[in-house]
């Protein structure tokens, strides 16, 4: 396992490369949710994919880099 306890940064995205940044996971799932509408134009699918895209971004944007500053100041502590 990595050790946390010496990183200058408890920012998440100061250590993701470019592709991984939020505005590219922001981009991509418009881009996904767009894309299913102009390709199936069926609104279920459509809805089902962003439901999905939402709880995506729930996660990687808000939670996960909520919970990684909270193991690096616990670790730094």
């Amino acid at each position: 396992m990595t050790e946390f306890s010496n990183l200058e940064s408890s920012n998440i995205w100061d250590y993701k490369p470019k592709w991984c940044q939020p505005w590219s996971i922001l981009l991509t799932g418009i881009i996904l949710s767009v894309g299913s509408w102009f390709i199936l134009h069926i609104l279920w699918i459509t809805s089902i994919v962003s439901i999905l895209i939402i709880i995506w971004w729930v996660y990687f944007l808000l939670l996960y880099p909520r919970m990684f500053k909270e193991y690096v100041d616990s670790q730094n502590n």
